[in-house]
């Protein structure tokens, strides 16, 4: 089978296209894409660790971590570094191959960046991948996480930019742009994807897959996070939404980014199985794989494992991520 062309050209009404497609032949269409890049049953596993919460200046109206909430979420200090490189070695030992490490700030201090690039070494050390998300960066901070030997880092767009304004006013579209042009600059991956429920339309989850796809280069990895809604943030209450249009928004983003890790991200502690597995068919091939993400839950690992035996589904190993072609 030929692949198709990779395209950074996409148009809106293209991607609308696509959404509205039948639900089968949509995710018959990703699932073929997702099968000229991937093997169709591994998923890479990845945990995720917070190793600064709470306190957060910003007012991300998704984030029960922003100080100006009241969500029971505290502000407290970085974790020492032998707490986080003892959790990393549970997580290897449990199957995840990639580390992914986030601090509530808007921007790391260079003495807190200090520590982070402790902690990324001795993750390094112990054969996993490494990720952080530590805010917006300066170009000399990206460069030094990638002398650090940093392989990913997360920073998403969260929305469309028309939808932007009514999610985060403390920091702009453009600044969260800047901040990936820096990390792109510095030869690091890139993981950057968004947040679906939190009261946006069709057209800003379409928007919101249009900037991703038509970047120079694809992120390397896309986590499509559902809205964890905590009480106390702003987006407590709002409608749901449909578990298929998550699915599609899964599929859409396979066929936009087909050499892309999509991963399965927040929201799948209430998430049915089936929906989940659907979720893998439509092209994901990534989620987080611990009982807890950043402050909200995440499905306990035993319970994961029995979904991947269910659906003959194995871990991606770390000589599989070794032996990738990067996205395009």
């Amino acid at each position: 089978m030929t692949q198709a062309a990779t395209r950074h050209d996409w148009t809106l009404a293209e991607i609308n296209a696509l959404f509205d497609l039948p639900f089968s032949d949509l995710v018959f269409r990703a699932q073929t894409v997702h099968r000229e890049h991937f093997d169709p049953n591994k998923v890479q596993l990845s945990t995720l660790l917070s190793i600064k919460t709470g306190g957060c200046a910003e007012d991300c109206k998704y984030c029960p971590q922003a100080a100006q909430y009241d969500t029971g979420v505290h502000a407290e200090k970085l974790m020492p570094l032998e707490t986080v490189l003892a959790d990393a070695r549970r997580a290897r030992d449990a199957g995840a191959s990639r580390y992914c490490m986030g601090a509530a700030w808007r921007t790391p201090k260079d003495k807190d960046l200090d520590k982070v690039i402790e902690m990324v070494r001795g993750v390094r050390a112990l054969g996993m991948e490494t990720c952080v998300t530590l805010g917006m960066l300066k170009a000399e901070q990206a460069k030094r996480l990638k002398d650090a030997g940093l392989d990913y880092y997360n920073h998403n767009i969260d929305t469309s930019e028309e939808y932007y304004g009514e999610v985060i006013t403390t920091r702009t579209y453009q600044d969260r742009l800047d901040t990936l042009e820096h990390v792109r600059d510095a030869g690091l991956n890139v993981c950057c994807g968004g947040i679906v429920g939190m009261g946006e339309g069709r057209d800003d989850r379409a928007g919101m897959l249009l900037t991703l796809a038509n970047m120079p280069r694809h992120p390397e990895s896309v986590p499509i996070n559902m809205l964890v809604q905590v009480e106390g943030t702003p987006f407590f209450g709002v409608d749901p939404l449909d578990h298929f249009e998550f699915v599609r928004t899964i599929a859409v983003a396979r066929i936009l980014m087909p050499a892309s890790f999509v991963r399965l991200s927040a929201g799948r502690e209430a998430m049915p199985e089936g929906i989940q597995a659907l979720c893998f068919l439509a092209g994901a091939n990534s989620i987080f794989y611990g009982e807890r993400l950043l402050t909200t839950p995440n499905p306990e690992s035993d319970r994961d494992a029995r979904l991947f035996d269910r659906l003959g589904i194995a871990p991606l190993a770390s000589e599989d991520l070794a032996a990738r072609p990067a996205a395009e």
